[in-house]
């Protein structure tokens, strides 16, 4: 392979144009083969290989700064970076991150992870730069699915008006993770349409200069239209026509289900056969609310660009039709949506992954809460075991939430309960009100669910005991149901055992029934705890002689963790949850 003689740009630079064209069919290769082991960006990776190529062939990285948005399309870029042996040797598959990461490669200026934010983050290495009366290039690669996050127009805003070196390259190919939603990209098919040379143009509108690109997996013409524009003394757009998934049919044939893949084979493209398989709350809800959108025109589902987040493929987003939207990667926009929905009359269902409802903390307090309006929000993958990337960690969801007034945060710990809370939400005009979709093992001791969630702040009690009490919310009640097993089991203790349902607030009344025979309050919770759920538990009994312990994780970011290594870290194992609450008790 001509791929085994490259190790840095500089050995990009001394080949020939047929050698590149050979070149991006060696990385492209490599990239299924490892796709198909590890799992990952297919999609994004495979349709920019050629473009990442004529950068380096052009550029002179790290010198000039290259910054990618939310590092989908980084592979081949970490492959002429030095990452080659991470990409080619399957020992050292997941030696390095999914995405930019500084400490990996000097070539690497942040870690990225969520979407919208290059142009933001290159425009202030560009004012850096020209401040400090320096020169070099600095390119920001945006997707034209990430176009659609309000950070991406407050970028573009900006960089127009720097009046010096600012190059952004719009990798158009007519897709988010799903199809693109939204006013702009009819100015984009329009740009596509005409060669680049409508008089309608958001970019030249903004002040940028334009150079449009049709056959973005073309190195020749790639690298001609780069030499064109290095060291250009103003901001340009260059805008560029790729193919998603390119050079892996199945990647080309089904973008939207190629955007990231779990390990497959290469030759058929159906996925490996994995483990046990778990309750698939994503495709359940998608269900249950096209049941309710058949009687009830009202309720209205919304995404900000994940439709599967809630199991909206392609085919249950036809069917719910205009009570299915979009909204493009805009969680700001969809809170406030929801909001208006809800103002006037609709029933409006926002689902969201953990690690992108922080996206939208001023619109949940400020649209939704203080205006108090009944929207319902979906938080799915809210769990210490989900995303372990440290841009994607889903476990700080219950201190964002949970301290905003007005929310109700509500965290079922089976699928039953889930419906319950789901339905109520729906139907109830009180609140705003965000659910913690269950994550992991079901709980078994739930029985006689309620139907109605208000008044709110009702603790539910399964098991009645003495001296130790468990408070094991959504997820993790099936770790209070094993603690407690085993606190009877080999201490003889048979501990009370508490669903709190709510993440938001406190049931006095029955916190104040475990003073009469309880010396050790256990709180359980799936996520960190500053700010989380415990602490609410610890402040309601510090004036009293009740000893409080909060299970939970640390507050820190932690990067590709293994998770059994983890949870023994931060005292989350059966095991070691018990001999805190025995030592506890022994002190007391």
């Amino acid at each position: 392979m001509l791929l085994d003689n490259v190790n840095s740009p500089a050995d990009v630079k001394k080949l020939s144009v047929n050698e590149l064209n050979i070149l991006s069919s060696d990385i492209r290769e490599c990239l299924i083969k490892r796709l198909s082991v590890n799992g990952g960006h297919c999609g994004p990776n495979l349709g920019m290989v050629e473009m990442t190529i004529a950068l380096h062939y052009v550029f002179n990285s790290p010198t000039d700064k290259i910054v990618f948005d939310v590092s989908h399309q980084c592979y081949t870029h970490k492959i002429l970076t030095g990452r080659k042996e991470a990409f080619i040797n399957p020992q050292k598959y997941k030696s390095v991150s999914g995405y930019t990461e500084p400490s990996e490669s000097e070539h690497d200026h942040f870690i990225i992870g969520h979407t919208s934010t290059s142009v933001s983050l290159a425009s202030g290495m560009a004012k850096a730069r020209d401040l400090k009366g320096e020169k070099y290039n600095v390119i920001a690669i945006i997707g034209d699915g990430s176009l659609s996050g309000g950070e991406a127009f407050e970028g573009l805003d900006y960089a127009a008006e720097l009046n010096s070196n600012m190059i952004v390259i719009v990798n158009d190919n007519q897709m988010s993770i799903a199809e693109n939603h939204g006013g702009i990209y009819k100015n984009l098919a329009l740009l596509r349409e005409t060669n680049g040379c409508a008089e309608c143009n958001l970019f030249k509108a903004m002040g940028f200069d334009y150079m449009y690109i049709a056959n973005g997996n073309n190195i020749e013409v790639l690298i001609n239209a780069f030499n064109e524009i290095k060291d250009c003394n103003h901001p340009i757009v260059v805008h560029i026509n790729t193919i998603k998934g390119k050079g892996y049919k199945p990647a080309e044939d089904n973008k939207e289900s190629w955007h990231f893949c779990s390990p497959f084979d290469i030759e058929s493209g159906k996925p490996q056969q994995s483990g046990g398989k778990s309750i698939d709350y994503q495709t359940l809800t998608a269900d249950y609310l096209l049941e309710r959108m058949k009687n009830d025109k009202s309720i209205v589902a919304i995404t900000a660009g994940t439709p599967t987040v809630m199991g909206f493929d392609a085919k249950r987003r036809e069917k719910a039709g205009e009570q299915f939207v979009d909204v493009g990667i805009a969680e700001e926009h969809a809170v406030a949506l929801a909001s208006g929905l809800a103002k006037g009359g609709a029933k409006p269902v926002f689902g969201v992954y953990s690690t992108f409802i922080q996206r939208a903390y001023d619109q949940i307090s400020q649209d939704l809460c203080i205006n108090n309006n009944p929207a319902t929000l979906l938080v799915f993958w809210g769990s210490l075991g989900s995303m372990n990337d440290v841009t994607h960690l889903c476990f700080f969801d219950i201190p964002l939430l949970s301290n905003i007034p007005n929310l109700v945060y509500l965290a079922p710990t089976c699928i039953d309960e889930y419906w319950a809370m789901l339905n109520w939400s729906i139907n109830q005009t009180e609140y705003p009100v965000a659910i913690r979709v269950p994550a992991g093992k079901e709980a078994t001791k739930v029985v006689n669910i309620e139907k109605c969630y208000s008044p709110i702040n009702r603790y539910k009690v399964i098991d009645e005991g003495s001296d130790v009490a468990i408070i094991a919310a959504g997820s993790y009640f099936s770790l209070g149901e094993r603690v407690a097993s085993l606190l009877s089991s080999k201490y003889g203790i048979t501990p009370t055992l508490i669903n709190p349902r709510y993440l938001t607030g406190i049931d006095k009344c029955v916190l104040n029934s475990l003073k009469e025979n309880h010396k050790v309050i256990a709180t359980l919770e799936d996520g960190v705890l500053d700010g989380g759920f415990g602490e609410k538990i610890s402040r309601f009994f510090a004036p009293s002689d009740i000893k409080v312990l909060n299970f939970g994780a640390k507050k820190e970011f932690v990067d590709r963790y293994n998770i059994k290594e983890f949870l023994r870290a931060n005292h989350l194992t059966d095991e070691i949850i018990v001999e805190d609450i025995i030592n506890c008790l022994r002190n007391s």
